[in-house]
Order: C-alpha cells, then structure tokens, then sequence
C-alpha cells in the first residue's frame, strides 16, 4: 500500500513539473503585453481628425476583444461607417485646395475600402498628372517632371497635347534622357518635333560633359583626438546636380553629421566644383532618407551640367558602366566596369546593384551612368577586403524617394511590423514585433501572404519580399493597407512610421525566445525541462538563415544558455546546446551569430 502511495506521488510530482516546465517555455514564447488600451468613446473622439487612426482602433478592438455584444458591434459599424465618410470627404478637400501629396495619400486610403467610387472622375495617376502639370505651371520642374513620369507609370492616360509641354521644358533644361522618355511616351508622331530635336535626342552626353556635374562634398567636423594626437576629422564624398537650382543628390551616410540629433560635436557641409584650389561653397541638407541612404543637399550654384534622374534606359547584368566621383578627395575620377548583378539585398528596403567599377572612400554619392550617358545608380557602398565589389541605390529608387526628399526634413517609410521568410512558392510571416499595427492585431505568425493592397504576390523566388516592400513604399504613414493572408482573412491596417532599426524595441521588449525567429530564422515551440532551463523544439527553420546554415532543422530539441545583443556592433549571439537529428541526435553546444539590421521585413 505504502508502495503504491510512493509511486502515485511520483506521478503527480512529475505531471506537474512537467506541465510547469511546458507553462514556463509557453510563456517565454508568449508575446508582450498590448501597449494600446482600447475604449469604444475614445475610439468615437478619433473620427473627425484622424479617420484611418479610427479605424485601425476600430480592427485592433474587434481582434482583441472577441466577446462583443451586439450593441458594441452596432457602434463599431456606425463608427466604421462615420470615418469611412469622413476619409471621403478630407480627399475631396484636399483635391480642391491642390494638396496633392496629401490628396493622394487620402485617394489611397479611400481605394483601400473600395469607396473610390464616391470620388467621381478621379484616379490616382489623373491626380498625378493634374500634380505635375500645376508644378510645371509653377516652374516646380523636378518636382513637375516626377509627378509626370508617376503619373505614365500608374496608367495615366496622356495624349500629346499633355506631354509636349514637358518635351519642350526638358529640351529648354538640356535634360535629354527625359525628353527622349516624353518623345517615346506620346509624340513620335507629333510634328510640332522638329529634325534638330530629333538629331539630338539621338545624341548622347559625353563623359566629359558628366564631369562638369559632379561635385565633391566635404563635410568639416573639427579635431579629433586619438592617442594623444590631432587630426583633422572630416568627412570626403561625392554628389551630382540634378536640378538648375543647385540640387545635389548624395549619401545619408556622407551629410550624417549635419542632421543626426545624437551627433554632438561640430559639423559644416561644402562642396567644391573643382580640383583642391577650388573654392568652398557651402551647401545645406534639404531632404534625407537613412534607410535607402540617400540625401538633397543645396548650394547656390549654377551647375554646368545637370543629370536627368528619368530616362528609359534599364540596368542589366553586364551593362557597361562609369563611376564619377572623388575618391580619396581626387576630384572629377571616372572608373569603368559592368554591372556584375542586380537585386542584392544589402539595404533595409529594396536591392541594390552590384558592379566592378573601382569605387573607393569619396565615391558615396557619385553618379553610376552607361555608356549612353543615362544615370543607373547612386555609389554607396563597396567591399574593402575584395576589389571590384561594389554597389550602388538604384536610380528607380531614387525617383521614387525624390518627391518626399524634396519635401524636406527626413524621410518617413511605412511599417507593418513584419519579418517575412521566403518559402520555395510564397512568402510567410515568421515574427511580429511589438507594440506595431500587425501586433496589435494579432496577426499570427507561419500565416503566407497572399496580398497586399488588393495585388497579388507575383515575383521570382528570392524576390517576393522585396516586390511586398515595393508594394508599401508606395504608401505613407496614416494611410490604410490591407493584407490577405492563406486563411482568406483580410487585415486592415493604419501604417506608422519605420523606425530605423526595426527590432531596436523588439530587442528591448520580447523574450530571446520569440527573438530567435527575426535574428537566426527559427521558430520555436515549448519542449520539456526544467524550470530553470526549460527547453525547446525547432519547430520551422527558414531557408537560407543562420540556422539552416548551421545544420539544424525541424523538431530538433534545444535550450539556450545564452543571449548577448551587441547594439553599437549591430549584431547578436546565442549559445545553445542541442541535439542535432541528422547527427543522431548527438547533443552539441553551438554559438549562433545574427545581424540586428534586418532586411526581411514589411
């Protein structure tokens, strides 16, 4: 009897140790508490002001609280309803006083609902074009230009009549690849196009004319002190005009010191026209964008020569290419190359080009042209341990920051609060970090995505993510997304604004469990252990991440002993011991390796 008593306890003791241990590893797995509390009258105050904030509190209460009685409902849809109408009518404010930027910011929101019917006679590439030819109006003629080739791009339909103002206007600028893309665009036929006109659409700028619109940048910090010695601390790069007005375009990375708030010491911006003799002229920052690293500064000069950002020519692998810029402060260099491939994923956003042209310290921000003298690319970055590999910032993306780097001030960029993982036929949600718009939703992690903003993900493997990156840049903070996930559930969000560092709070706020999935690509699932250390299953490894790379893979056990986030050096490491199934479940300690500046993310 004595016994069985014995052995009873001891099946008691072990069923709940072990359900602590699967509750203490469930919970490290559970994430953060909700930072938004949710009243349906304060949801009500939202309406009038701020119509797409009302709606997201809207969506957020309805995940969030799942016993709603029927009189909340009631209120919900009213409520629903009252922002909706209000969104239609800030859009048809905005479209009467020409606020286009924030018209078509509105127009989208309001397409979103599938309420664009409401606003008769308009679409958003007729709100570019109305844009465009206002600022033409206004001699705005980058900003005119930009709206125009917009307005082409999303379907606008432009007869003759329309663009031959904008031929004319880029002739009269000598911005050839532009009026070669209006002349292709709607006038081959038109016989206001003189013979000379066409000869010199034909023609091409040569390197020595480019040269004339480069400039160098010199940003002055002052003295630094390093072991007891001075040196002068400054900053070399190089930049390109792209407007008469003295517009240059170059590198965040180059003016960082002119406009970082936690940048405390001494900093003067120049640039310089010509050799080591010129004269400084001093330039200030208009428009700056951190996260595709790129920027407008200013100086009052009239340039020589002025790039055309718009023209229809399109890199490809093997292309051959110029690189101008000053490297070493060695003004006016040019080096030659091909393109040698496209769409690495080196930035946050977006891909990159890669090629051999010689590209050295100085060169960030100089102008990558071909060989017909159209812009392909902005230098940013190379290899310093390898020659002959570097990378430049597309110039389509560059258009299409352009119009919020002209609007000064930085640059703001969508956020979700997505990490996606790449599968072999769809793209998944593998994290949510907190306290963001698909947090406070409950948006399930290992949903695919099947749409975003009502267009379907249809892009080559290993481009998807960055085709759903595209997709919401398009967009701005304060409008209306919509995601469609396998489920045939549709998500309504509000975008907020990206932080620079994605995960920076995530870090901060959630467990090193959860943390796994964003830094090493695995997810994982509460295993057995104890209290103290519990342990876990692998339960989805994502291709091509640290963790595949490592050789571990799914139902793998593992428990984690340590977890160091480095933030200064951008990276993190985790010591893990396991027992890897494809060594017969031989159990080793591994130390995992991740960056924290994560491109996978929406």
């Amino acid at each position: 009897m004595n016994n069985k008593r014995i052995y009873y306890f001891i099946f008691i003791f072990t069923v709940v140790f072990l359900s602590l241990s699967c509750v203490s590893a469930a919970q490290r797995l559970t994430p953060p508490q909700y930072s938004m509390q949710l009243r349906i009258s304060d949801i009500e105050k939202l309406i009038q002001d701020s119509p797409t904030t009302a709606i997201q509190a809207i969506e957020v209460f309805k995940a969030r609280y799942t016993m709603i009685d029927t009189s909340q409902q009631q209120d919900l849809d009213s409520m629903f309803q009252k922002a909706s109408e209000r969104l239609v009518e800030q859009t048809k404010e905005a479209i009467a006083q020409k606020e286009w930027k924030r018209a078509r910011s509105l127009y989208r929101s309001v397409s979103i609902l599938g309420l664009s019917n409401q606003i008769s006679g308009v679409t958003e590439s007729e709100l570019l074009l109305s844009q465009a030819q206002d600022y033409l109006s206004q001699n705005r003629n980058l900003e005119a230009f930009l709206a125009f080739v917009q307005a082409s791009q999303a379907g606008a339909i432009i007869h003759a009549d329309t663009a031959y103002p904008f031929f004319t206007r880029a002739l009269e600028l000598k911005l050839r690849p532009l009026a070669l893309f209006v002349y292709h665009l709607a006038l081959q036929n038109d016989t206001r196009v003189t013979e000379s006109e066409k000869l010199y659409l034909q023609s091409r700028d040569s390197t020595a004319d480019m040269i004339r619109g480069v400039a160098t940048v010199l940003v002055d910090r002052g003295i630094r002190i390093e072991k007891g010695r001075s040196y002068a601390d400054r900053v070399l790069g190089s930049a390109f005009f792209i407007d008469r007005s003295g517009l240059l375009i170059t590198n965040y990375h180059v003016i960082a010191s002119e406009v970082d708030p936690e940048y405390n010491g001494v900093s003067r911006m120049y640039i310089r026209m010509g050799d080591s003799s010129s004269p400084r002229i001093p330039a200030k920052v208009i428009g700056w964008d951190p996260i595709m690293d790129l920027a407008v500064i200013k100086a009052e000069v009239m340039p020589d020569y002025v790039f055309s950002v718009i023209g229809t020519d399109v890199a490809q692998v093997g292309d051959k290419v110029y690189a101008i810029g000053s490297p070493a402060g060695l003004e006016k260099t040019v080096t030659s190359g091909i393109i040698s491939a496209l769409n690495r994923r080196l930035l946050q956003l977006g891909d990159v080009i890669q090629l051999d042209a010689a590209v050295n310290h100085g060169n960030s921000g100089g102008p990558v042209v071909n060989e017909q003298g159209n812009l392909l690319g902005v230098v940013f970055a190379g290899v310093e341990q390898f020659q002959g590999i570097n990378f430049a910032v597309p110039v389509q993306r560059l258009v299409s920051a352009l119009p919020a780097l002209l609007s000064g001030g930085q640059v703001e960029r969508p956020w979700l609060g997505l990490v996606l993982g790449e599968e072999r036929d769809s793209v998944g949600i593998i994290y949510v970090a907190p306290n963001t718009p698909a947090y406070e939703q409950n948006i399930p992690v290992e949903r695919k995505i099947v749409r975003l903003n009502g267009k379907t993900v249809e892009a080559p493997q290993g481009m998807r993510i960055s085709y759903l990156q595209d997709q919401l840049l398009s967009c701005q903070p304060g409008e209306l997304a919509s995601l469609m996930t396998d489920d045939g559930k549709r998500w309504l969000f509000t975008l907020t604004n990206r932080p620079l560092k994605p995960l920076k709070d995530a870090i901060k706020l959630d467990t090193k469990e959860r943390l796994t999935a964003p830094l090493f690509g695995m997810i994982l699932s509460p295993g057995f252990g104890s209290h103290l250390s519990p342990q876990y299953q692998i339960k989805k490894i994502m291709r091509g991440s640290i963790a595949d790379e490592s050789g571990l893979s799914e139902n793998d056990p593992l428990s984690i002993h340590g977890f160091v986030v480095d933030e200064k050096k951008g990276f993190a490491y985790m010591d893990i011991s396991i027992k890897k199934r494809k060594m017969g479940y031989l159990e080793v300690m591994m130390r995992l390796y991740g960056g924290i500046e994560i491109s996978d993310t929406l």
